[in-house]
């Protein structure tokens, strides 16, 4: 397996002196390809900080971060890191097509090639007569499956999802969990998610629990047969 994140003392702090909010402390841990990791804690435990860390979308004030199997912070988006969020976060003025070419475009893929690979992505996960609508035209749960469409299309290394079905009812949450999990089954990728909801930490194989922003634990759950070390 292909080592893809590293981290060591890794920390984040926001704000100085006696405001200062420590949101992720001391975190050792290493992601490989064909992880499925996820993260569980209280609100406010460093879950969503951690996974932004981990995406590149944020910088460490202390300790190190690294990304072995990708490169430097520059190489991960768009493409080899994709990243979901808890609202979809489409673009309003580009319709659903637009909107999953619009990474496949920034990465140098050119209109057509972009548009091809879209609609591909699109159709694998039953989206394909969506293409030409609005996101105000979609509802949360076609939305949230366009924002996946857009973050596989790319074929990415490592797939972080930042409670994906936090605004989804359980049908639809369960299905935008099912395409990720068998995206990341089919390209090798990592697959990290952080989720409040139990039936769904209990479909990964590994569970890593954080509190006040340490990573606490890291163990199997019940359907796993292999864990990883951290600390």
């Amino acid at each position: 397996m292909t080592v893809l994140v590293e981290t060591v003392d890794l920390g984040r702090t926001y704000g100085t002196g006696a405001a200062a909010v420590v949101a992720v402390r001391e975190v050792c841990c290493t992601i490989s390809s064909g992880d499925r990791i996820v993260l569980v804690g209280p609100s406010g435990s460093g879950k969503t900080t951690f996974l932004h860390l981990l995406a590149g979308l944020d910088e460490p004030t202390v300790g190190n971060i690294s990304w072995p199997g990708i490169g430097n912070r520059q190489a991960l988006r768009p493409g080899p890191v994709a990243i979901v969020f808890q609202a979809p976060s489409l673009l309003p003025p580009l319709d659903v097509v637009e909107n999953v070419m619009l990474p496949l475009q920034l990465a140098g893929e050119s209109d057509r090639g972009a548009r091809v690979i879209a609609l591909d992505a699109l159709a694998a996960l039953d989206l394909g007569d969506l293409a030409s609508k609005l996101p105000e035209e979609l509802s949360g749960g076609q939305a949230q499956r366009v924002a996946v469409a857009r973050a596989l299309a790319g074929r990415p290394q490592l797939i972080l999802a930042d409670e994906p079905t936090g605004q989804l009812d359980q049908v639809t949450g369960t299905r935008v969990v099912d395409l990720l999990l068998e995206a990341a089954a089919q390209s090798g990728a990592a697959l990290v998610m952080n989720t409040h909801d139990t039936d769904i930490a209990a479909r990964f194989a590994t569970a890593w629990t954080m509190a006040d922003g340490r990573l606490l634990t890291v163990a199997t759950n019940a359907l796993a047969t292999s864990g990883r070390n951290a600390t």
